[in-house]
């Protein structure tokens, strides 16, 4: 789903999310904590944006690292950072990963890009067939009770596309997101025939106190993400 956000304001969000609350402070460190070795390992990154976590995967001696964008603007944004050592390119999510062999890569990391997407079946599909045998996926979204409160129509169950203005960077963008049940989210992982293995609703950093105390209080009685980590079952 194309967005300002990551288009026009790419370079504006890459800055931003370097140490802000929802992604340095909630996200990352949660996310990361799912994450296994991943030294020797091929991963990929779904919906890598700027290109935060290959800095931590060339760090970690991943083999190889592959990032995949919706945006060009990100795309372009990952080959002036990491050049060579990281492969790019565009890719809309929504159609899957035709450029990828089946069985090919260890681990996948996808960071607060499923809200994007409609159709979340096709999408693990895929993302079953291109993971090697006990490889796996870590994964952020928004948490369904955190979206509920965006539901005009009243359903929980019922998937609803969202449209708000966020303040991500300083000035305000529209955003498009979906809103859906956390048994839409599973239903679809597991009739891909992945099996969640580990799930969190986050943990946000203490230091988010002394960037802004009652947002701090706010997420640490509430949910504003969800985390889980999916494997594929193999020999």
């Amino acid at each position: 789903m194309k967005s300002e956000l990551y288009s026009t304001y790419a370079k504006q969000y890459d800055s931003v999310i370097t140490d802000n609350i929802y992604n340095a402070h909630l996200d990352r460190p949660t996310l990361l904590s799912m994450l296994g070795s991943v030294s020797g390992l091929n991963v990929m990154d779904l919906g890598c944006g700027p290109g935060v976590y290959s800095q931590y995967l060339l760090e970690s001696d991943a083999s190889k690292i592959t990032c995949v964008d919706y945006s060009d603007e990100m795309v372009e944004l990952v080959k002036e950072k990491f050049g060579g050592r990281v492969s790019t390119y565009q890719q809309d999510l929504s159609l899957g990963l035709p450029k990828e062999k089946s069985a090919s890569v260890d681990v996948m990391i996808c960071p607060l890009v499923l809200h994007y997407l409609e159709d979340l079946s096709l999408f693990f599909n895929e993302v079953s067939r291109v993971l090697k045998p006990k490889g796996y996926i870590v994964f952020s979204t928004h948490h369904p009770f955190a979206d509920f409160e965006c539901s005009k129509s009243g359903n929980y169950f019922e998937r609803e596309l969202v449209e708000e203005e966020w303040n991500t960077v300083g000035t305000p963008v529209p955003i498009r997101f979906y809103r859906r049940s956390l048994m839409e989210i599973t239903d679809a992982i597991t009739s891909s025939g992945l099996v969640i293995s580990q799930l969190s609703e986050g943990k946000v950093s203490d230091k988010v106190k002394e960037l802004d105390e009652d947002v701090y209080e706010r997420l640490s009685r509430n949910p504003n993400f969800i985390f889980m980590k999916c494997s594929k079952l193999g020999d």
